[in-house]
């Protein structure tokens, strides 16, 4: 009822005039058709789910298979044309990969001999003695099903009924009763075969396995400094500004300098002699570099801009108020995530499912593989785009919510006595009107996410070839135009969010009338609010370069294990991930807040007829940066005079 009794204001906004501001003065749906749009493809992905769920074999996946079309610790049916098909495996429930150290991809199919065992060997079996005294010891056989324990030391190709010699000690890996060799360089290749990407994944989870203790510590230390750091800019002064830039200041140079010392050790080490030492050497040389212009790059704007340090605390100040009326905004990431990662479980899972949808087929030797059915193709593109666009809309939520709730708390005439549950409030409305806006907006992010990861996945192709290089060069171009692209929409949806939450309107409507207010406005404290979102920037410095420099510390201890390098890459990269879930409220609340202050302007004028909605210490602190940026300009006018004058005879 509410949606029809606004229709009869569409006649009044098709009217080409300017069109007028009014916070909140009344709610339509909006942008009904794109979530419509949304509820089919959603459809679409629960009939993916149900087919993944009736045509694959979830016990395959869950439980594991062996060559022979067995499922793991379950009674099976015979197959046609397997001999060792069809056995009770109800006491044998882990899958033991006979050659896990070194696995191959052959027609998209695994070369090694998959066994279902009783249970995994703990420790390593160098001859074929060990493997029979385990199989009588444990009943656990871990040669072909008909091959006899007392035939290993017997027969003389009992090597090729085997296992692969040394056997590497393995642990069942929990939920998945997979038997995972547990030495790093076996564990690598193991998991990274397959994963499908063996040159990339075995540098990276060769070095994670070797330092997994290392870099689970330092996830919980970037966890805790971003913690830390979300604390601070809660209760943030002038001294914590000074004291916080100086830190930034100080750990920028000394990563730096710790990446340079290092480099030099390891040049001057004569004794190097392996590959990973020489990788680390050349991915040092990289961060060194990389860092040292970062560091130059922030040290000037640090320098440039600090004369803005006092407004941008009192403005931050004002933030800090506003999250005040609701403080359970800083608790949005933690539940966004958890939404996210419930949302990206249930993906992996369809995709899983879509993968063991296939039809038994008889190959050489008896054993059976399965092949995919025709069009499951087709169902993961749709299943990718699903992803990306639900993640998109979820973050987006999260973006409006926050936005809903910053406009409800300001445009609040009465200030001693706040709204009762805004959080809950923005929330209602945001599911009762607005999210085919929220559709929209997520739609256009993800219309740009797609062809720039096909632009990708071209230029490493073409990378790989080595060969190319216009076509690597044109698609790299592109790819950076299209993340410009991407980065300009996310600026301009957050605008048209909280222009809806204001006004009401839909996403085009918004996006526009946000440009042009914004353009209007930008003289008054853009570069206040600039140097905010740049010192909230460096609260996620802070945290990368605490967390590196405790990286480079402990992985220097073990440099000859494996290339600790990029796992490092990978903690720093997690380590601002995290820095920037947490301190992105105080982004979105600043950006609410610059827009609602434009609103504020542009429909009231402070007499007693139109006061403004802000606060009093809002208002002195807007006056102040009115009075800083008249003297600004009139000195550049004086300037610009005195330039212009000439010297003239008496």
């Amino acid at each position: 009822m509410q949606c029809l009794g606004a229709e009869h204001l569409d006649s009044a906004e098709r009217i080409p005039t300017q069109r007028q501001w009014r916070p909140q003065i009344y709610r339509k749906c909006t942008d009904t058709a794109w979530l419509f749009l949304f509820f089919l493809f959603w459809t679409g992905l629960a009939f993916i789910m149900g087919y993944s769920v009736a045509a694959g074999a979830t016990g395959r996946l869950l439980f594991g298979y062996d060559s022979f079309g067995n499922v793991c610790g379950k009674k099976n049916s015979p197959v046609e044309g397997a001999p060792l098909s069809g056995q009770d495996m109800t006491q044998k429930k882990h899958v033991f990969f006979m050659n896990s150290c070194n696995l191959e991809v052959k027609d998209v199919r695994l070369s090694s001999t998959v066994l279902c065992v009783s249970s995994c060997p703990e420790e390593q079996l160098d001859t074929l003695e060990e493997v029979q005294l385990f199989a009588n010891t444990s009943g656990s056989f871990l040669c072909v099903y008909n091959l006899n324990s007392f035939n290993y030391t017997q027969i003389p190709n009992a090597d090729l009924l085997c296992p692969r010699l040394p056997v590497p000690p393995s642990k069942s890996f929990p939920l998945f009763n997979r038997c995972i060799p547990q030495t790093p360089e076996c564990y690598s290749l193991f998991a990274s075969v397959l994963i499908n990407d063996v040159d990339s994944l075995h540098r990276i989870l060769s070095g994670i396995m070797s330092g997994r203790d290392t870099v689970l510590g330092l996830c919980i230390l970037a966890f805790a400094l971003s913690l830390a750091m979300m604390f601070t800019f809660r209760f943030i002064t002038t001294l914590l500004v000074h004291i916080f830039i100086a830190l930034i200041v100080l750990g920028l140079l000394f990563v730096c300098g710790v990446l340079w010392w290092l480099y030099d050790d390891y040049t001057d080490d004569l004794s190097i002699e392996l590959d990973t030492e020489r990788e680390n050497m050349k991915c040092l040389l990289g961060f060194a570099i990389v860092s040292t212009v970062i560091t130059a790059v922030l040290l000037i704007l640090i320098y440039v801009l600090r004369k803005r340090i006092k407004l941008t605390v009192e403005l931050l100040q004002v933030t800090n108020k506003a999250i005040s009326s609701s403080p359970f905004l800083l608790l949005q990431p933690l539940w966004t995530f958890a939404i996210l990662i419930f949302f990206w479980v249930l993906w992996v899972a369809v995709l899983l499912s879509l993968g063991t949808a296939g039809a038994a087929q008889v190959i050489e030797g008896g054993q059976v593989e399965y092949k995919p059915l025709s069009g499951i193709r087709y169902m993961w593109w749709y299943h990718l785009i699903g992803l990306i666009w639900t993640s998109e809309f979820i973050l987006a939520c999260q973006q409006m919510t926050v936005a809903g709730t910053v406009v409800t708390c300001y445009f609040n005439r009465n200030k001693s006595d706040p709204p009762d549950r805004p959080i809950l409030s923005s929330l209602s409305i945001l599911f009762c009107y607005h999210q085919g806006t929220v559709v929209k907006g997520s739609f256009l992010i993800t219309a740009v996410r797609i062809p720039r990861a096909v632009l990708m996945y071209v230029y490493n192709t073409l990378k790989e070839k080595q060969d190319g290089a216009l076509s690597r060069c044109v698609s790299q171009c592109c790819c950076c135009c299209f993340w410009c692209l991407d980065k300009g929409l996310r600026h301009l949806n957050q605008n048209a969010y909280t222009t809806t939450a204001i006004n009401g309107t839909d996403f085009c409507t918004s996006a526009k009338d946000a440009l042009k207010l914004l353009s209007k406005n930008s003289s008054h404290f853009t570069s206040v609010n600039c140097f905010g979102d740049f010192i909230i920037f460096l609260g996620k410095v802070l945290v990368v370069c605490f967390t590196v420099f405790g990286g480079l510390m402990a992985f220097n201890y073990h440099r000859v294990l494996q290339v600790w390098a990029i796992p490092l890459l990978l903690v720093a990269f997690f380590a601002y991930l995290v820095a920037h879930s947490f301190l992105s409220v105080f982004e979105t609340v600043l950006d609410a807040l610059f827009l609602c202050f434009a609103v504020d302007l542009e429909t009231n004028d402070g007499s007693s007829e139109k006061p403004y909605f802000m606060d009093q210490e809002f208002l002195d602190f807007v006056k102040r940066i009115k009075k800083l940026n008249t003297r600004a300009q009139r000195n550049k006018n004086s300037l610009t005079s005195e330039e212009g004058t000439e010297l003239r005879p008496l």
